[in-house]
């Protein structure tokens, strides 16, 4: 008897397991188009690293990461942290080449003999202390007996919040722990906190689900307050000035274009942040003209006040910052003629690029 192929029998219905097998072959075609799609460089394209929280003061970052994968020069790769001591160990290791660091944690890193410099200053005015709904907190002094959450001990937030502590009297009274801010929410929903103290889009997570209330935004507190610095080896420096100043230019330029387009900035920033776009624009929106850009020139009186508190509070034996400070290229960065997405690259010399 001859061999001969069947024909598919089309009426067949397909069974339970080859339904899975289809969905799991789709997923994965799908994950690594993905994949390729965030992680593709051209081969003449070099790459910078930048370590970074998904944080408002950090937003420079996702967007130099978005623009510059377009071009064919310099692309600036954000590499996205869940905590901050993760991102000092990165640097140290020279996994990256930048972090936008919480500024305490910097002055410590150079203290212990890092060769950082801090070439700019993170969007300011962007962090909020929030407490449980069911305890209807109205000021500081109504956490007296609670727990409160800072990003970590080297953190402005923390030297805020001991300050206040300090001149409201409550020494002893109110509970300060450390946690990671992405474990914050979670953490108060279930009741493990009392209240938190971070930079958004943190805050206003449990504020929109309507399990936290606002009881105070850290420019009340704190006018000028610096969360995030932008650190760059030294060395690193040394061998790529012009590099720098195009990180710490288009930086400063991200910011300003975000100001004026937060509804554009929102939609590329929540899908590096994982985060929905209605959520990443009222971090960046509420209250309106809240989130400052344009002052982002390191200034060493400012990061001299840090350290002075740093001390104060036990977190540094001495205040010496020698080095830390280099403002020569966020001097130097050109904040004219920003418009649309692409004007955020300064042409230089007929290119957009380095």
């Amino acid at each position: 008897m001859p061999f001969s192929l069947k024909p598919l029998d089309r009426s067949r219905p397909l069974t339970r397991t080859m339904k899975l097998g289809l969905f799991f072959l789709a997923w994965l075609i799908f994950i690594s188009w993905l994949h390729h799609l965030l992680n593709y460089r051209p081969l003449n394209q070099a790459g910078v690293r930048m370590g970074y929280m998904p944080v408002v003061a950090n937003l420079a970052a996702p967007l130099l990461d978005y623009i510059s994968r377009r071009g064919t020069g310099v692309h600036f790769e954000a590499v996205k942290f869940s905590s901050f001591v993760e991102m000092a160990e990165a640097l140290r290791n020279d996994s990256i080449q930048v972090a936008f660091i919480i500024a305490p944690l910097a002055v410590v890193l150079r203290q212990q003999g890092g060769d950082v410099k801090g070439g700019l200053i993170g969007n300011r005015h962007e962090s909020t202390l929030v407490a449980r709904q069911a305890l209807n907190v109205k000021r500081l002094e109504d956490l007296s007996g609670r727990t409160i959450a800072v990003p970590m001990r080297y953190s402005g937030h923390n030297l805020c919040l001991q300050k206040m502590i300090e001149e409201k009297g409550l020494d002893g009274k109110i509970r300060v722990v450390e946690m990671n801010p992405p474990d914050m929410a979670s953490a108060l929903t279930s009741g493990a906190l009392d209240a938190y103290f971070v930079g958004e889009p943190f805050a206003v997570q449990t504020v929109l689900s309507g399990d936290a209330d606002v009881v105070d935004y850290v420019e009340s507190l704190w006018p000028g307050f610096i969360c995030n610095l932008v650190l760059v080896k030294s060395s690193w420096i040394d061998a790529h000035p012009s590099v720098v100043q195009r990180l710490v230019e288009t930086a400063a330029r991200s910011g300003l274009w975000a100001r004026r387009h937060p509804d554009a900035a929102a939609r590329i920033v929540s899908g590096y942040w994982n985060q929905s776009v209605e959520l990443v624009r009222q971090a960046l929106t509420t209250p309106n003209n809240r989130v400052v850009y344009d002052r982002f020139v390191p200034k060493a009186a400012e990061i001299q006040a840090i350290v002075d508190l740093m001390v104060r509070y036990d977190l540094t034996r001495h205040a010496d910052i020698t080095g830390l400070v280099d403002d020569r290229f966020a001097l130097a960065a050109s904040i004219d003629d920003i418009e649309d997405l692409d004007s955020i690259h300064l042409k230089r010399g007929g290119s957009s690029e380095e």
